[in-house]
């Protein structure tokens, strides 16, 4: 059975609702210098089967390095949690090690059961995702093979959770896994980690997946694979604009891919960098931006951490007793902490 409980407001699927909030964030920062466009907006469909190309290639070691340690360290992870709550949960692949745990200490006794039919609490599984395409695919696959799992999808925004979270609190487990915790500025990450504390209740948990600070040579070839993939990727962001929002002058063709290392910031920047003198026009917004040859939209940050640094951030926004894992290459990282 497969039941849809939103634990935010859902997001409305229509264009409308797609165009406002992409407007909102072309005025954020498109205009800025430099301009810039949240990497949400990688995730139509498309973008969403690209990316999970990308988990696959040689460079991109992140996903098999976290995927080690989800299977090393499933039981850990779960720990008593009766609920798991994933935010960004994309195809669900990984995280399907963890549902074996949660599934097996009791999802096996609900499976062909009414509600009520036993007083072992029913697990519950609940992704959320921006991309509803691949979400109502992944909740399709999952009722599926975990017949006595309660799978609750929720199409939104991961950083505009307002709750509240289901399942016992003090029995939750909430993953964010993929190292995407990398993708935001340092206001930005600090206001997601206040977001997620506000919604958790003391006993509740906090596993994050992290990349690691490593050899920038390894960490560009992972954003700018030699078949093209993230570079198609990342163009696809000027079909999703240039779909979603009222726009002229902004074609693919006028735009190549470029992933850099920012030693001063620790973190690789994905750019779409002008090939010739391009002019953006938005008539709904009534602004219109030139980019000189050369120039740039940045799309992605991917900071990269040092553990223990990363452990001291959580702790100021009320997560305590870290535990830190790292794949066998020490690539990745994950780190679980606890609410007080």
């Amino acid at each position: 059975m497969t039941t849809t409980r939103p634990v935010t407001r859902p997001a409305d699927a229509g264009q409308n609702a797609d165009t406002a909030a992409l407007e909102a964030d072309l005025l954020d920062g498109f205009f800025d210098d430099p301009p810039t466009v949240p990497p949400r907006w990688f995730y139509d469909e498309t973008g969403s089967l690209l990316f999970d190309q990308i988990t696959r290639l040689d460079e991109y070691y992140p996903t098999r390095a976290e995927a080690q340690i989800l299977r090393t360290r499933a039981a850990g992870i779960v720990g008593d949690a009766t609920t798991v709550v994933e935010l960004g949960a994309g195809s669900c692949e990984k995280t399907r090690v963890l549902l074996d745990e949660l599934a097996g200490r009791g999802a096996g006794r609900w499976a062909g059961r009414d509600v009520g039919a036993t007083d072992v609490p029913r697990p519950r599984f609940v992704p959320v995702d921006i991309s509803a395409e691949m979400l109502a695919e992944s909740a399709r696959a999952l009722a599926t093979e975990y017949p006595g799992l309660g799978i609750e999808p929720v199409v939104g925004d991961l950083t505009a959770l307002d709750g509240p979270l289901p399942g016992e609190p003090g029995r939750r487990l909430v993953l964010f896994l993929g190292g995407t915790v990398g993708n935001f500025t340092e206001s930005q990450r600090a206001g997601f980690l206040s977001m997620v504390r506000g919604l958790l209740a003391p006993g509740d948990r906090f596993a994050m997946g992290f990349d690691l600070v490593k050899d920038p040579g390894r960490l560009v070839a992972a954003y700018d694979d030699a078949r093209g993939v993230t570079a198609e990727f990342n163009l696809n962001m000027l079909d999703v604009i240039s779909r979603t929002v009222d726009c002229h002058g902004l074609r693919r063709r006028d735009f190549r891919h470029q992933s850099v290392w920012n030693a001063g910031e620790s973190r690789i920047e994905m750019w779409l960098r002008a090939v010739r003198d391009v002019r953006v026009e938005f008539p709904t917004l009534g602004l219109a931006r030139t980019l000189a040859a050369g120039e740039g939209i940045r799309t992605e940050i991917a900071r990269k951490f040092e553990p223990d640094a990363l452990a001291a951030e959580l702790a100021s926004h009320g997560f305590t007793r870290p535990t830190v894992w790292r794949d066998e290459g020490r690539d990745f990282g994950m780190v679980l902490v606890v609410v007080e």
